[in-house]
């Protein structure tokens, strides 16, 4: 494995308006620049945070220092006009093994019990995320725990993301924030290619399924996934029929079998707030 190129910066703003695919939000949240999950398939690689990047993604990751006391300034401003509802992350992965030493995620939760925003949507496909359960649970009903899963095949999973958490693992901290009662979601994003059981492996973990493609999640309707040639993986693999536009309610049919149609989300609607 490459050693991470890790760099520091002390932002003036840390709350980003939401647009495009996250209209809904009020406002983003990234602890973080860059990610050391680097997923192949991460649409980031195409936006100008990486393109002037002279490492590769994945190979480098910014922290953000002493910003605890700027968000909670930040929301307190921003409850000033309107409701804040905060997506955390859009371009990161607040969970990423630097966070393990860092606590930068962490810092941030206890800046939102302190002066807590009207909803908080995490994002993550980090099993650490049950370290702070604590904090999340003080925040109740204003947070919800999205827990990427693409696949229950760890082989596949190796062949897109080798640096991402394995599966079970994710699984398994689903099932302990769900013991701990807080509200949780599994992601299938992106739809990656899958066993028949893996909606029965889901069903007593969590109460909600998102699912979304390369197509529909991108952004960009599939042209930044084009760009990152996913087609020519499927292909090798011999997977080329997951690599379709109809394979998502394909999917979805599968999961109706353990989950009602009010339990299951496309796309962009299960990540609003």
């Amino acid at each position: 494995m490459k050693s991470l190129s890790v760099r520091e910066s002390h932002p003036k703003q840390l709350l980003t308006k939401a647009s495009g695919f996250l209209t809904g939000y009020s406002h983003t949240l990234n602890p973080y620049v860059g990610c050391s999950f680097a997923c192949s398939y991460c649409y980031v690689r195409q936006m100008p945070v990486q393109l002037f990047q002279e490492e590769e993604w994945g190979d480098w990751v910014t922290i953000k220092r002493d910003i605890a006391q700027l968000l909670e300034k930040e929301i307190r401003r921003a409850k000033k006009h309107g409701p804040v509802t905060i997506f955390m992350s859009s371009s990161t992965d607040p969970y990423q093994p630097i966070e393990h030493r860092e606590q930068v995620t962490r810092s941030l939760l206890e800046a939102m019990v302190r002066e807590q925003p009207d909803f908080l949507f995490i994002q993550t496909r980090g099993a650490l995320v049950t370290r702070d359960m604590d904090l999340l649970k003080r925040l109740g009903n204003r947070v919800r725990v999205s827990m990427t899963i693409e696949t229950d095949s760890d082989d596949i999973r190796k062949q897109f993301a080798p640096q991402a958490p394995p599966i079970k693992g994710r699984i398994k901290a689903l099932q302990r924030l769900k013991e701990g009662g807080i509200p949780t979601q599994a992601t299938i994003a992106p739809l990656l290619p899958s066993s028949k059981a893996f909606p029965e492996q889901l069903a007593d973990v969590v109460d909600r399924v998102c699912i979304d493609d390369f197509f529909m999640g991108d952004g960009s309707g599939g042209k930044r996934t084009e760009k990152l040639k996913m087609s020519a993986i499927y292909t090798e693999l011999g997977l080329e029929k997951w690599y379709e536009r109809d394979t998502i309610w394909k999917v979805k049919r599968r999961f109706l079998n353990y989950f009602s149609e009010d339990q299951l989300f496309i796309s962009k609607e299960g990540f609003l707030p």
